[in-house]
């Protein structure tokens, strides 16, 4: 009687096969001096994609080193030789330009950029990377409403990267300290910061008036409050550096939160509304890295979370002039 799993194929037993060793031909590695692609005579040759990483690599190297008008020629030289079946390349020499344009002070053409990457994104990864440098842009610019639109869009693309809400936070005070009113960067281009995410166009920030202070002081509440909850659950699995610059981080929230210093009650009511997606399940299940854009659904930042906050009613028992009104009462 065989045992289950006890007996061998017959083959195993049979004598090993002679192994036919093929002479390979000699090999000689290309030795390539430091930046030999920045020689004259590195393009010259008929070699379409060795033209196109010798303008790549003259592009990356003056970016890094500071030139950016040369940068900027070496990309725009690039870009001619990179086939359409290349969009990984083009994207990156793309997003190289628009960077140069911003360090160079060309507010429209870097816009214009972006503008190109948008309509080649094909997934959540490139509408990432898009509305990041589109945060970098504005906020070279100091076009801080438009900032804080891109960064409305990341926070409801990746809702659980702390990273996106603790910025935003940061926006939302700066706007508070510069006791202006919330408005579109500039007309024409900078409005795209409110361009739609997979069709679906991310609602306005509210247009602040002289009374609506306290509605940027609530946003800027609720951005901490949720960074902190993240960081805290990231917290459980961290550790050296990294665990580091999440404390490091944890505690300058706590500090933003004091000197937001919101009521009792709003820190618990917040704390509610912000935690209900919070459940490791549902994290697993809303994550989108990589989506296709044509399957991918997002919430807007209104939809998702402003206005459930908004039908607490808070902001009319909170916030900057209530306090303030508070405090002048004999």
């Amino acid at each position: 009687m065989e045992i289950f799993g006890s007996t061998f194929d017959d083959s195993v037993f049979l004598e090993a096969r002679d192994r036919v060793f093929a002479v390979l031909s000699s090999y000689n590695a290309k030795l390539c001096e430091p930046e030999w692609f920045c020689e004259s005579t590195a393009v010259d040759t008929d070699d379409s994609l060795e033209k196109q990483k010798v303008y790549k690599f003259r592009g990356d190297l003056s970016l890094r080193q500071g030139s950016y008008q040369k940068a900027l020629d070496a990309y725009s030289s690039c870009l001619q030789w990179i086939p359409d079946s290349n969009l990984s390349i083009r994207r990156d020499v793309l997003e190289g330009m628009a960077r140069c344009c911003t360090k160079l002070g060309q507010r429209e053409r870097a816009l214009e950029f972006t503008d190109l990457l948008s309509k080649e994104a094909s997934n959540s990864c490139h509408l990432t990377s898009l509305l990041l440098l589109k945060v970098s842009i504005y906020q070279h610019f100091g076009a801080v409403e438009s900032m804080m639109e891109s960064l409305q869009q990341l926070c409801s693309l990746l809702p659980f990267n702390p990273w996106h809400w603790y910025n935003l936070g940061h926006t939302c005070l700066q706007l508070l300290d510069s006791n202006r009113p919330t408005r579109s960067c500039s007309p024409q281009k900078c409005d795209s910061a409110g361009e739609p995410i997979n069709g679906q166009t991310e609602a306005q920030p509210e247009k602040e008036t002289e009374n609506d202070k306290d509605r940027m002081w609530m946003k800027a509440c609720m951005c901490f409050i949720r960074t902190r909850l993240l960081l805290r659950i990231l917290q459980q699995q961290q550790s050296s550096f990294v665990l580091q610059r999440s404390e490091s981080a944890l505690q300058r929230t706590d500090e933003a939160l004091q000197r937001l210093n919101p009521k009792e009650r709003t820190l618990q009511v917040l704390t509610e509304v912000l935690s209900e997606d919070l459940i490791p399940e549902k994290m697993r299940e809303d994550n989108q890295d990589g989506e296709n854009l044509a399957s991918l659904y997002v919430q807007s930042f209104r939809e998702r979370w402003w206005n459930k906050i908004s039908q607490t009613r808070l902001v009319e028992t909170d916030g900057p002039q209530h306090q303030a009104q508070t405090d002048t009462k004999p």
